[in-house]
């Protein structure tokens, strides 16, 4: 039952002629998981993905937050009326509704450019898909 882990330095001149990950894995054919962890193209992969989620995430905070504490401490300016029956406070509510769709689509369009050729770069070393 004991499984023997190989290292992906263990296996350099695989790497270099790119043959994949796929028959690296265990006996019943899955790929060596710590190998592709390991791999440059999985490293780029995940440093593409921290690339957008940290500064969008931290735009997204600050934005919510300044809606908090304006709401919370300036009722004056978020009681203003802008037309009719809508103030200030309604307008930045319903801004963070578009945001977080800008947001969502912004991220897809990134995905759909930078973080799925990645994606199918490593399924293709990995065998995934493959029959």
């Amino acid at each position: 039952m004991n499984k023997s882990v190989r290292s992906p330095a263990s296996l350099p001149s695989e790497r270099a002629t790119g043959t994949g990950f796929a028959d690296r894995g265990d006996d019943i054919g899955e790929p060596d998981f710590e190998a592709i962890q390991q791999s440059p193209e999985f490293k780029l992969l995940r440093k593409r993905l921290l690339w957008f989620i940290f500064p969008m995430s931290a735009f997204f905070l600050c934005w919510y937050m300044t809606f908090v504490l304006f709401s919370a401490y300036d009722h004056d300016f978020m009681s203003r009326k802008l037309f009719g029956a809508v103030n200030t406070g309604t307008v930045f509510g319903l801004l963070q509704f578009v945001t977080t769709m800008v947001i969502v689509l912004t991220y897809r369009r990134f995905a759909r450019k930078k973080l799925d050729p990645q994606v199918d770069t490593i399924h293709e070393l990995a065998g995934v898909g493959k029959e």
